[in-house]
């Protein structure tokens, strides 16, 4: 769970701070793109299937648009916040740029919780968000894609209300569909894959095999499934996993030393990554605090959850046997606690570095929408392991060169080639 009180925005805002230093970025530059472009706030009325009325708040926020339409996702959670939506659009904007694909940065979410609705509801909750921003987002200024609790289907109904407004069909305005409706092969796979792409030339540089290490990871949606999937197959060991229990309403830790089994785990596992204790124990899983994922016997931590994770609270509890953390989740170390695993020399692969998997593929979806031709599975991994291993390799040597935490590096990268849009532009 994320902190009380801990508000996301200024997390990023302080990264990005540090960076425009280093960047030595004009005072004009900063201002801009330290703040979003342009926010939405919406209430989204539904009649519920009681017959009652309720209303729903939704968020759109666009931080930059200077290298392409934004591009983000969708979040329904029930804690959700315009300030996390504001970060998540903020880092958005870097993770297009690290990768250098040409789009800019956005976030939307709706405060709501899809435990406890039913698809229905859910139905006329996404087809609402979309009836109130038809007119400022679209294929050529924002592209919205699933995030937290959200997937395929909310995306077809809210390219069909899209649709229905404009009256005529963009297949290309929304990404994360299914496969068949303008969906992209290998989209499902493609954070968590991406994750490992990135970890499995981190290791390379370290002189690790793969086969060596053991990993702990928070987190057991779509992007831990994946990750883990991929990292077994190149012959690594999860022995920990860490998710959130819906009906506890707190998260626990899945511990089996002679390594987890991503099928099994998931014959017993909700369709929002929850997995059922009683099940586990039968399976011989020992549970344990959802914190003690941070603290195992591994070589590799992969945290691909939530925002504000690794704290200054907990990142003395990392085992002192960890070499590599790899963040599959947005926003999931706070800058105190990156202090620390920079002075106890753990290489670090940032987040937008890490899991930009994701808005890599969904890019490879919108052109194959825009092209109305689509690739084959391995030619779209293909091309998402090329990218993702440039972008990866650019961050590296840069690090070396200026000697620079990973994260640091990433970050000039990214805003440098955002700024340098915006002076372009003449925007500043």
């Amino acid at each position: 769970m994320v902190k009380e009180g801990f508000n996301p925005f200024h997390m990023a805002q302080a990264q990005f701070d540090k960076v425009a230093d280093l960047l030595e970025l004009d005072e004009a530059t900063r201002d801009f793109l330290r703040n979003p472009m342009r926010e939405y706030t919406f209430t989204i009325p539904v009649r519920m299937d009681d017959g009652t009325m309720k209303v729903f708040r939704g968020f759109r926020v666009q931080h930059n648009d200077s290298r392409g339409p934004c591009k983000g996702g969708i979040r329904f959670h029930p804690q959700e916040t315009i300030d996390t939506v504001r970060a998540l659009s903020m880092w958005m904007t870097w993770k297009c740029a690290v990768v250098d694909i040409p789009l800019g940065g956005g976030k939307g979410g709706v405060i709501c919780d899809p435990h406890n609705l039913s698809a229905h509801e859910q139905e006329q909750i996404c087809r609402g968000w979309i009836r109130q921003l038809a007119k400022n987002i679209g294929p050529l200024s924002d592209v919205p894609a699933p995030d937290v609790m959200t997937n395929a289907q909310h995306m077809l109904w809210m390219l069909d209300e899209y649709e229905h407004i404009h009256g005529a069909k963009y297949p290309g305005f929304i990404t994360g569909k299914p496969v068949g409706m303008g969906g992209s092969l290998g989209r499902t796979e493609a954070t968590g894959y991406g994750v490992v792409y990135t970890l499995r030339e981190a290791l390379k540089q370290l002189n690790i095999k793969t086969a060596d290490t053991v990993a702990s990871v928070q987190g057991f949606g779509n992007v831990a499934q994946y990750a883990i999937r991929l990292y077994n197959q190149l012959g690594g060991k999860v022995i920990c996993v860490a998710c959130w229990d819906q009906s506890d309403q707190k998260s626990y830790s899945f511990r089996k030393l002679d390594g987890i089994n991503v099928d099994s785990l998931l014959s017993i596992t909700d369709r929002f990554g929850g997995i059922d204790k009683n099940k586990a124990r039968e399976m011989g899983y020992e549970i344990l605090d959802g914190g003690a994922w941070l603290e195992q016997d591994v070589d590799i931590l992969i945290p691909a959850a939530l925002e504000h994770q690794i704290t200054e609270e907990n990142v003395n509890k990392i085992g002192k046997r960890v070499k590599v953390i790899v963040e599959g989740a947005n926003g999931p170390t706070t800058p105190e606690a990156d202090k620390v695993i920079a002075a106890r020399n753990i290489f670090v692969i940032p987040d937008f570095l890490a899991n930009a998997g994701g808005v890599t593929c969904s890019y490879f979806e919108q052109v194959q929408c825009n092209m109305n031709y689509y690739w084959e599975k391995d030619e779209v991994l293909s091309k998402l392991d090329t990218k993702m291993t440039a972008a990866f390799l650019a961050v590296s040597e840069l690090a070396r060169k200026k000697k620079l935490y990973m994260r640091d590096a990433a970050y000039v990268i990214s805003v440098g080639r955002v700024a340098q849009a915006c002076k372009d532009r003449g925007w500043v």
